[in-house]
């Protein structure tokens, strides 16, 4: 026998007990840790449009050169590096080869400064039409959003691992408890009765759950694998023992290339690129080349890695070829998927970032995002309504913990907004050449959601929540303001020129801040209605209403 935890009454069935266990686990997998869920959703789903928010933080850089020859630009590249960077151990050439590679691009290591390198390391963008660095402001850029969603700022990588894993594990139970615990999943796709205080909040909850939900189970179980290696360490140290080296070497066998050889210190001349290329596209076809990767330029153990471009294929595994760097001969020709685990852990991850997707579906994966972002909020929400009228007849005391909760969901889900628009600000109001400009566009981000989080401390949630929604609406509203003031490349500019990455951009913050403002009313409204009926019965203050328990409402 179990306890029915809706309406406090025994329950003797097995399907109500095991629909009343599952609503428990439900309730606190999700509450536990659902504001690092909250704050996982809202920088993965931006993270979609990473490399359109990268372009826009950096309005200085050109148009997409991705219409260059893979000819033409690997060797503009090469002509660049072995003006830049001489007597390297690496030349790692990127190709402007797709949505998610706009520009050619250079990284290099152990360069020679005696030979006239510029650096003994270093990245670069390269103008693929007169052969130069693309010279930009320092910005965390969408990169960094994106990142942010599986690496947590001011946290070392082991410890925010750690907290990811076991945040995305809780989702995964999350989402197959409440599974288990709809009783009418299909028909609770159609019901939303607004107005109704929890029972409201409940309709939401399940609408947005049940919309996305093929969506919600990929998205956390290829999370799931993505982080595989950092929650499940025994499966490979059972294999490669624990010492330091062991997850290197692991890393190395499974990862990379075959042929890597040391440099034999005796110099021979770089084969002819052209050659290695058409040798490569007749193996995958035109423009699919990604990055040619030289190791050793320059000596006669020189080798060619070519990566191929997977923006095309679901797989986030990109086939190799290895090459002779002198010779020019064929050594390897390493498939994407090695074997049956790596090609279920590529096309896992390749769903979970969507870089195959073409525009309509990277729209559609956006709003799938939007949705479980609304899903986790609706839940944070619903949770305190239920417990504030479970303790409606209780003493003061009893209410410090829903208190707490409200106003941390306050600054937490309507906070981390204006957060966010802050981070954009930071772009385009910071010197651009101010030291560590990267860093304090984070900091200032990160510093708002903090000033936000105080902001709810002190004044009631139902002030707090259409305020902070108002602050987050002003911000985005004002953001294309500030591009137009700050930049030669203004909303009217890019309609004009047809750029329709800054016209883009500008127009979704305008949606953006337009959808929190309309929020921002409705949590007035509601706050409002609520205030209205509590105050004759209670005189209560409090923004959650004290309404009857819902027939049948699940935690």
């Amino acid at each position: 026998m179990s306890t029915d935890i809706t309406k406090g009454t025994p329950s003797t069935s097995y399907n109500g007990g095991w629909r009343t266990s599952s609503a428990w686990l439900h309730t606190w997998s999700g509450l536990t840790l659902g504001w690092i869920l909250y704050f996982v959703f809202v920088t993965g789903t931006v993270g979609y449009f990473d490399t359109e928010i990268d372009r826009w933080m950096q309005p200085e850089l050109p148009r997409s050169q991705t219409g260059t020859s893979t000819d033409e630009a690997a060797n503009a590249i090469l002509n660049f590096a072995q003006a830049n960077a001489p007597g390297a151990d690496q030349w790692l050439m990127s190709l402007p080869a797709s949505r998610n590679q706009p520009f050619g691009s250079l990284y290099w290591r152990g360069a020679s400064i005696e030979s006239g390198a510029v650096s003994a390391s270093g990245n670069t963008l390269i103008d693929l039409n007169n052969i130069t660095a693309l010279n930009a402001r320092e910005t965390g850029g969408g990169q960094l959003l994106y990142q942010m969603h599986w690496r947590f700022p001011y946290m070392t990588r082991n410890y925010s691992d750690w907290i990811i894993s076991i945040a995305t594990f809780f989702m995964f139970v999350a989402i197959i408890s409440g599974i288990i615990t709809h009783k009418r999943i299909f028909k609770d796709f159609f019901t939303f009765r607004p107005g109704k205080g929890q029972r409201s909040w409940l309709d939401a909850h399940n609408v947005l759950s049940v919309v996305a939900l093929p969506f919600h189970l990929m998205i956390t179980y290829s999370g799931l694998l993505f982080m595989g290696f950092s929650f499940m360490p025994l499966v490979f140290a059972a294999y490669y023992g624990n010492d330091n080296g062991a997850r290197g070497q692991f890393y190395s066998e499974v990862f990379d290339p075959p042929g890597m050889v040391a440099a034999a210190g005796v110099a021979a001349p770089l084969t002819d690129l052209d050659a290695v290329i058409e040798e490569a596209e007749s193996v995958w076809g035109e423009n699919r080349i990604a990055t040619i990767d030289i190791r050793n330029p320059g000596d006669s153990q020189a080798r060619i890695f070519i990566s191929e471009n997977f923006d095309q294929t679901v797989a986030a595994g990109a086939g190799r070829l290895v090459f002779d760097g002198t010779s020019g001969e064929l050594l390897h020709n390493a498939p994407s998927a090695s074997s049956p685990a790596k090609a279920v852990r590529d096309v896992s991850l390749g769903l979970h970032e969507g870089l195959f997707a073409t525009t309509l579906l990277r729209w559609l994966y956006f709003f799938a995002g939007v949705v479980g972002t609304a899903m986790v909020g609706t839940g944070l929400v619903m949770w305190t309504v239920k417990r504030r009228q479970q303790a409606s007849s209780e003493i003061d005391k009893k209410h410090r913990g829903i208190r707490l909760v409200e106003k941390l969901n306050v600054g937490t889900v309507a906070g981390l907004f204006v957060a966010l628009a802050a981070y954009f600000w930071a772009n385009r109001l910071l010197p651009a050449s101010m030291p560590g400009r990267a860093d304090w566009e984070v900091h200032t981000m990160f510093l708002t959601w903090a000033l936000m989080l105080m902001l709810s401390a002190v004044i009631p949630a139902r002030l707090g929540w259409p305020l902070q929604f108002r602050l987050g609406g002003f911000a985005f509203v004002l953001l294309p303001v500030v591009n137009m003031a700050t930049t030669e490349r203004g909303l009217i500019h890019s309609l004009a020129t047809g750029d329709w990455v800054f016209a883009g951009f500008d127009l979704t913050a305008l949606l953006c801040g337009a959808l929190l403002f309309w929020i921002a009313q409705r949590a007035t409204q509601v706050m409002n209605k609520h205030q209205k009926q509590r105050a004759p019965q209670t005189g209560s203050t409090s923004p959650i209403p004290s309404e009857h328990p819902v027939e049948g409402a699940r935690q």
